[in-house]
């Protein structure tokens, strides 16, 4: 799963996904997109989920690149443990997405093809999405 090597500070703050996306809203490398059209967060797991669901549907053929990277970290509690007691470690990294934002892009394939592969990986994000062509 995707993860950063090493980071400058172990926790961050949360922050605020606010506006749309202005940087990776465009397609750059392939010929066919998976567009956000709501905000949230993706986890490394389902950016993964959706990048083997597409692998599988394309059978070898084409080119996928992934257009984010999940370097936020998430850190969550304990159940049942009291507050207080500051943050916890590290539960996960996650991406945080706008809506506009690129996440997957698919080259060398026909249109059909890209269309079912991107339908099968929009079911495995939490964002709601919509297929473009360049």
């Amino acid at each position: 799963m995707l993860q950063p090597k090493k980071t400058k500070y172990r926790k961050v703050f949360r922050g605020r996904l606010k506006w749309k996306a202005i940087k990776g809203s465009d397609i750059v490398f392939g010929d066919y997109g998976i567009k956000a059209s709501t905000r949230g967060y993706i986890t490394s797991r389902q950016i993964e989920s959706a990048r083997r669901a597409m692998i599988r549907h394309l059978k070898r053929g084409g080119k996928i690149w992934i257009r984010i990277f999940p370097d936020k970290a998430f850190t969550a509690k304990p159940l049942e443990v009291p507050m207080g007691w500051g943050k916890w470690s590290v539960e996960m990294y996650r991406a945080p997405v706008k809506p506009g934002r690129v996440l997957f892009e698919i080259t060398g394939v026909t249109p059909e093809v890209a269309r079912e592969a991107f339908r099968l990986a929009s079911y495995k994000l939490p964002v709601k999405t919509k297929i473009i062509v360049d």
